[in-house]
């Protein structure tokens, strides 16, 4: 019941606040917007670059094709940097003092921390649910080729990663304690974190080094889970309209839906057991990181 009074304390804060809502729930639009104006045709053009000369496509399945990698990359980005942004409430409270109301009650910090963890990740998932309904509209408008199953696949994805968002970000703001180092660490993930995971462009346009590296980075795993189950239908098309296995094969490396760890393909189950065992492991440092903090205050 406590635990329930302070996630639902974080979750009014959050919402109340309507600096916090606003730029969490507009990011993803806006980036759908970029994404759609300026990546569209970087996407069509790799998707292109693997079909044989004098190959013919439908416009519906190229659009079916280009869309589905664009709502997977912005879902695979959103997920983690507004967890980032909704979890700027631990340092608010750190900033004006307000962790001193709950340090100085009875509550227990272990559920304090738990608090913050649980409504972060329920606010993420408010804002990335809306924004992976928005772009199944807006797929369905373009060319859809999705099953009932893909779409509950990817309903899991966006819960998995936005789990992972909140994980890494809890881990990361546990150490920060103002509003201006929050507002830096948020600008760098922001910068940086599409091209790590393979968002913004695919690792497969990188070089070999770079590519080899990606691939121990948790975040590659989980844009191409997201990218295999959003396009899973338009896969099952182009082989039910006799696309050669070469071709799909193309296709499929050159935007991600194949990864390969040292030149061996990583099949989906890796990828998602990957993903899980990176969120038990963050949410595992988090509590450790908090366990350790208070054996430090006793000490004092």
């Amino acid at each position: 019941m406590i635990l329930l009074n302070v996630v639902r304390r974080n979750l009014k804060v959050f919402f109340k606040d309507k600096g916090f809502f606003i730029s969490a729930l507009i990011s993803p639009m806006i980036l759908l917007v970029l994404y759609a104006t300026f990546l569209a045709n970087v996407y069509k053009e790799s998707y292109m670059s693997a079909l044989p000369e004098g190959f013919t496509i439908s416009e519906s399945l190229i659009n079916g094709t280009v869309v589905g990698q664009l709502i997977s990359s912005l879902l695979a980005v959103c997920c983690v940097t507004i967890a980032f942004c909704s979890n700027l409430l631990m340092i608010t409270d750190k900033a004006s003092g307000s962790i001193g109301d709950f340090t100085v009650s009875p509550v227990k910090r272990s559920t304090i921390a738990a608090g913050y963890y649980l409504a972060s990740a329920a606010s993420t998932l408010i804002v990335t649910l809306s924004a992976l309904t928005v772009g199944l509209l807006y797929l369905s408008t373009q060319g859809w080729y999705m099953s009932f199953t893909d779409v509950l696949f990817v309903i899991g994805d966006v819960i998995l990663l936005t789990l992972f968002g909140t994980a890494l970000s809890s881990c990361i703001h546990f150490f920060l304690s103002t509003n201006g180092q929050a507002s830096a660490v948020g600008t760098i993930v922001s910068a940086g974190y599409g091209f790590f995971c393979g968002a913004y462009m695919p690792i497969s346009s990188f070089g070999s080094g770079l590519q080899r590296f990606l691939t121990f980075l948790p975040g590659t795993y989980g844009t191409s889970l997201l990218k295999n189950h959003m396009m899973n239908g338009v896969f099952r098309e182009m082989e039910a309209s006799g696309y050669p296995a070469e071709v799909l094969k193309g296709i499929r490396d050159s935007i991600d839906c194949n990864l390969y760890f040292f030149d061996a393909k990583v099949p989906l189950w890796v990828m998602a057991a990957v993903l899980i065992g990176s969120v038990v492991g963050f949410t595992g440092l988090f509590v450790l990181f908090h366990v350790l903090a208070k054996r430090h205050i006793k000490k004092q």
